[in-house]
């Protein structure tokens, strides 16, 4: 579901992060609505389900801000860390509503982490080297852009069925 941007103009750090945001607010809008059968769905051969898509994306804010940026261990992070195919799955116990919660929650407390740091802050990334805030900003914008495209196929199949 496409949602015209609001912030347009203005610093670089505010655009990225009114991007960040509204890619968030798309890979939640599309899961949001949909009843606990279809959030589950598997339409594709992997793990990815709508619900799983939300999961995933609170797992990336989690790895990205609370251990790399901040350095946490892994124990104090707010949730899972790691990456990869387990990053989708939801416990059968966990709503939707649930998992959007997490992601809102893991969305915030990144804000907080990195109003924190400036864009040109660097951290030393054991498979990437140097990278700075703005590199993870850049690289979240496309996973959530991309997982967002996921959804709205998966939306969109649900729908037709």
């Amino acid at each position: 579901m496409f949602v015209l941007p609001e912030t347009t103009t203005g610093p670089e750090r505010r655009l990225l992060e009114a991007t960040m945001d509204r890619n968030r607010r798309a890979v939640i809008d599309t899961a949001r609505g949909l009843s606990e059968t279809d959030a589950r769905e598997r339409l594709v051969t992997s793990l990815t389900t709508p619900i799983g898509l939300v999961k995933h994306a609170a797992m990336a804010e989690r790895r990205w801000f609370q251990l790399f940026l901040l350095g946490l261990p892994e124990s104090e992070c707010d949730g899972p860390t790691t990456p990869g195919d387990a990053s989708f799955v939801v416990a059968e116990g966990e709503t939707l509503a649930d998992v959007i919660a997490e992601f809102e929650r893991a969305s915030e407390r990144s804000r907080e982490i990195a109003a924190g740091f400036g864009l040109d802050d660097t951290w030393t990334h054991e498979i990437l080297g140097e990278v700075n805030l703005r590199f993870v900003y850049l690289l979240l914008i496309e996973d959530f852009a991309r997982h967002a495209g996921h959804g709205d196929i998966l939306r969109e199949q649900l729908s037709a069925r």
